[in-house]
């Protein structure tokens, strides 16, 4: 696998991480002997390089790492800190009542059981309604694109956040709806979870400097967005 370099500079680089690869093994993946987010950057530019934040496996875009250890714990002292903008898209079932509209709801840890603070504010970018019954009520269905930007960084803010409010990511296996999966999987053979990191903006650790990343969207979500005639011209 040869991944996409966003940017690359002598202290940072930033990927377009494909939807399926894992940022690093983990205690729950340890037995795969599938390639890592790491492992692959390390052996394509030659040297070690280590992530300043985490995504899901199934989430795909913008993977930001340190390609110096001393460098490291500046970047993640901006995500801590609450400075870097992080904007996702996601295609999900129904259209909201609103065209912008925040979730506040606190989120338990899976660890330790505790309940963490979780915002995320949202705005709906374009909807459509198509011709099938996927639910067994109605005639047809509707679905919308979404621009979620997280105040937080809980574990499936986003996605937990979407399945509460019922307007559930296509394609996710843990939060989603299994009627819409078995549905699209079926009609549109999606196999992924619709959920991008299309845009992070960051203050360069060095430099200091404004650093704005954008991400390319995957093949599979502009597949499922002219399926669904959702415009990607409002990206």
């Amino acid at each position: 696998m040869h991944l996409e370099i966003i940017l690359e500079d002598d202290d940072i680089i930033a990927i377009n991480k494909p939807s399926g690869l894992l940022v690093h093994r983990t205690a729950l993946a340890a037995s795969e002997k599938k390639e890592f987010a790491v492992q692959i950057l390390r052996d394509q530019i030659g040297q070690r390089v280590y992530p300043a934040h985490r995504l899901d496996r199934p989430t795909s875009g913008i993977l930001l790492f340190s390609k110096k250890e001393e460098v490291l714990p500046l970047l993640k002292k901006q995500f801590e800190n609450k400075t870097v903008h992080k904007s996702y898209l996601a295609i999900v079932r129904g259209i909201p009542a609103e065209k912008t509209f925040t979730v506040d709801q606190g989120l338990k840890n899976e660890r330790s059981g505790k309940i963490q603070d979780a915002v995320t504010h949202f705005q709906v970018l374009d909807s459509s309604e198509i011709p099938y019954d996927t639910t067994g009520r109605y005639p047809t269905s509707r679905y919308s694109l979404l621009l979620a930007k997280p105040e937080t960084g809980r574990t499936h803010q986003i996605r937990r956040h979407l399945a509460h409010k019922r307007h559930y990511i296509l394609g996710d296996k843990k939060h989603g709806n299994n009627k819409q999966n078995s549905f699209f999987e079926k009609q549109f053979g999606l196999q992924n979870l619709l959920l991008h990191a299309h845009k992070l903006e960051f203050n360069h650790p060095i430099s200091n400097e404004k650093i704005t990343l954008k991400a390319e969207i995957p093949v599979h979500f502009r597949t499922i967005l002219k399926d669904l005639n959702l415009s990607d011209q409002v990206l």
